[in-house]
């Protein structure tokens, strides 16, 4: 239900089975943290489509490589910061240059897994992601357009996926009614002053924003940019035109992330972008979630900021 809050891992996990149920091909691969990416759910159901394979996060991409070339449809999952980094020379050899149809889920990313720290904080994956060719790169923004999401991979798009999801619960802001297409962006809010373009936990703080500016006079535009890869160039101009400032916000670093797909983007239009995201450097341990949302500048007051800022 729209606005309550709904766990995006276990919308994944929910997914799984759902996919598995319609399809004999589809295939689960995990390492050892089923029960945190809830790829567990999975395997209860289809033990014999579940491959369990320990703290070896290579050795699951090139066995998910070769399971796609048997014409299998590999799921593979782990925390974020270990899907993207460790096994990356076996994703960009293996799955990215034959452009394979492996879809790999960066569970718990961002800063979502608040409590371990630096080392288990992925401010890096969608660069690490962006960066490979035939690669989409996907950044839900709450348990339903994940559901969505996981449906038009099973589906197939005709090669590799990496699908970031959120540790905590995020509130439910869209519609599960809507058709939903990779590759779209969605406008949450209308507005005629400024635009901001936001993914993940950012889209609600961003509507949150939009509420408070609203209340000083200023007019946002929020859309949801779920697709990071491939982006929408066509959209993107549509949103940004005659708007006096354009904004950018996402729980990455600022470095080669949503933002900077964005002024890619727009590089040639001349346009002055602002940019909320981690400022390079890596995360930190906190007692709460919300905590390093507020360290890290990534809350609705931070976006009012950068909104008036870029209004001048």
């Amino acid at each position: 239900m729209k606005g309550e809050k709904e766990s995006l891992r276990k919308a994944y996990g929910d997914s799984l089975v759902e996919l598995g149920k319609k399809d004999g091909n589809v295939v689960v691969l995990e390492a050892d943290l089923g029960k945190s990416t809830m790829s567990i759910e999975f395997g209860n159901v289809f033990p014999e489509r579940y491959f369990q394979m320990g703290i070896a996060e290579q050795d699951m991409v090139s066995v998910a490589a070769g399971l796609a070339l048997t014409g299998k449809k590999p799921f593979l999952s782990t925390f974020a910061v270990f899907a993207s980094g460790r096994p990356y020379d076996q994703i960009r050899s293996s799955v990215a240059i034959p452009s394979l149809p492996v879809v790999i889920c960066g569970s718990s990313a961002g800063l979502s897994d608040f409590g371990d720290g630096k080392t288990h904080q992925s401010i890096d994956d969608i660069a690490i992601m962006r960066v490979l060719p035939h690669m989409t790169v996907l950044s839900p923004c709450d348990a339903v357009e994940t559901k969505k999401m996981m449906e038009a991979l099973g589906k197939g798009i005709g090669g590799p996926a990496y699908i970031r999801i959120n540790r905590n619960d995020l509130p439910v802001l869209t519609d599960s009614d809507e058709p939903y297409e990779i590759g779209q962006m969605n406008m949450m809010r209308d507005g005629h002053d400024a635009v901001v373009f936001a993914s993940g936990v950012m889209v609600s703080r961003s509507l949150d924003a939009a509420e408070k500016l609203e209340a000083q006079g200023v007019s946002l535009r929020v859309v949801n940019v779920s697709t990071i890869k491939p982006l929408n160039r066509e959209a993107l101009l549509r949103y940004t035109d005659g708007m006096k400032a354009i904004v950018t916000a996402e729980e990455h670093s600022v470095i080669a992330g949503l933002g900077s797909a964005i002024c890619e983007a727009l590089s040639e239009t001349g346009k002055r972008i602002g940019i909320i995201g981690i400022d390079d450097q890596f995360g930190r341990s906190a007692a709460g979630y919300e905590e390093l949302l507020d360290v890290y500048g990534l809350t609705a007051d931070h976006v009012c900021s950068k909104v008036l800022e870029m209004l001048g």
